[in-house]
């Protein structure tokens, strides 16, 4: 037995001691100026990398007492960094599928979160995205949703490292009835979960600059810097949305919330897909960060997110799923070649946004824009131990010629076979090691029942 918190929580941080070598594989570091290595190992002790080279280069540890693992014909690379998602809207997947988003939103998704959603089914409906992002080689997630206390527990029964932050809205929302309540709950909920560990960081979302009013936006990114935390936000998602902004405040998306000062290093944006130039140029001066939720664009039809402008201008970009009612899947390699194959096509270019671009929106992009830089990202010594391994034995997967390019456009996440999270391994040949898999999905289940009936 492990532990306990004052809140009753098994304690499972990193592994204690030298607990790992991964071996034989062909790793991708994704280090800034660092090429792949072949014939790769890896050496793990107390959640860290501690070395990492070519087999020859990286000596053994002296204690014999460590896992090893086998990763000859396959590619170790970071973890992958869902940068925007709504863990818990795996129970609306499929549930209100091609509609435009104002519709969705108002006359399906709202409605059934208000007849649904309590801390039981955002619980399991988290646990089942915990679980498929496992599944799928997501070793770090951002997400905001309602009753986040249970997005909490999801995340640390499966092991997961994330950003959780709770929703806020200037209308009644679930768990949050009174919607003069929302930024104390959202206060209540950082003191709750500050601290709590080294894999949950709680936060603050603010639906969108027309859910929540200049008051509302101002006052959660001052709780938001009190607490050194990161603010998360809706930006842009819609022509329609760009539309009423400019009606009601007379600037456009970005200029509105740089006037109202949310404009800084620690905003995170999702969607940006209706930028002007102006916009982009102030979002790179001001740091702020924009979340490629490209599944979801278009599917709900928003448009394609001019993202090689973006990065070409400076800006901070990661990749993000979005909820599994608009996606309607968390695996973010099938993200991964939809963005650079909608680049592709929107900028009728076929070299804008290439493989390694992209999987740095996936590792290195998603954690700059967490604020993680310095701790995941990247395979690097010192750095926390989040880590995949791709198998490299099935048919769509030979020959490799270029590691990046074989993961962004021929490999899906039923390829990952081992996903490990501060030296802990969550799924080991494709078999789960935190979570009873038939339990969850079971449970899910019943909720669905009820959703769609």
């Amino acid at each position: 037995m492990g532990l306990q918190d004052d809140r009753g929580f098994q304690v499972h941080g990193s592994q204690r001691g030298v607990s790992l070598v991964i071996e034989g594989g062909t790793a991708i570091t994704m280090a800034r100026g660092g090429a792949s290595i072949p014939g790769a190992r890896m050496v793990v002790s107390d959640g860290r990398i501690v070395d990492i080279g070519r087999i020859s280069e990286v000596p053994l540890p002296p204690d014999s007492r460590f896992e090893r693992i086998d990763a000859t014909n396959a590619i170790v690379l970071p973890g992958l960094i869902n940068a925007h998602s709504h863990a818990a809207m795996t129970l609306f997947r499929g549930f209100a599928d091609d509609l435009p988003l104002k519709q969705w939103l108002s006359e399906k998704i709202f409605p059934a979160e208000g007849a649904v959603l309590n801390p039981e089914t955002v619980y399991w409906g988290a646990l089942l995205g915990c679980l498929e992002m496992i599944a799928s080689g997501t070793t770090c997630f951002a997400d905001g949703y309602f009753f986040q206390d249970q997005t909490v527990r999801a995340a640390h029964a499966a092991g997961l490292r994330g950003l959780i932050a709770q929703g806020v809205l200037d209308f009644p929302a679930p768990g949050v009835p009174d919607p003069r309540e929302n930024l104390r709950t959202a206060r209540d909920f950082l003191e709750k979960w500050a601290g709590f560990s080294d894999l949950i960081t709680p936060g603050i979302f603010c639906h969108s600059p027309l859910t929540c009013s200049a008051r509302t936006l101002r006052e959660a990114r001052k709780i938001s810097r009190e607490y050194d935390l990161p603010l998360q936000i809706h930006l842009s998602e819609t022509a329609e949305e760009v539309r009423e902004i400019i009606r009601q405040f007379g600037k456009r998306p970005v200029h509105y919330l740089d006037q109202l000062g949310l404009l800084d290093r620690s905003l995170m944006a999702a969607h940006g897909v209706h930028l002007d130039a102006s916009e982009i140029k102030r979002l790179a001066e001001t740091g702020a960060k924009i979340v490629h939720v490209p599944e979801s664009n278009m599917k709900l039809g928003s448009g394609v997110a001019p993202v090689a402008a973006m990065i070409r201008a400076g800006v901070t970009v990661g990749l993000g799923t979005d909820g599994c009612a608009s996606n309607n899947d968390l695996d973010l390699f099938c993200e991964m070649e939809t963005a650079a194959k909608c680049a592709k096509v929107f900028d009728r270019d076929p070299m804008s946004l290439n493989a390694g671009t992209v999987l740095g929106l996936a590792t290195t992009g998603g954690a700059a824009v967490m604020g993680l830089e310095a701790e995941i990202g990247s395979l690097e010594k010192g750095k926390r131990a989040d880590i995949i391994i791709v198998d490299l034995t099935a048919p769509h997967l030979c020959p490799v010629y270029d590691p990046a390019s074989a993961l962004v456009y021929s490999a899906n996440g039923g390829d990952v076979r081992d996903v490990i999270v501060n030296g802990r391994i969550l799924m080991r040949d494709r078999k789960f090691t935190t979570l009873d898999a038939d339990e969850v999905m079971g449970k899910v289940r019943e909720i669905g029942k009820k959703i769609g009936s």
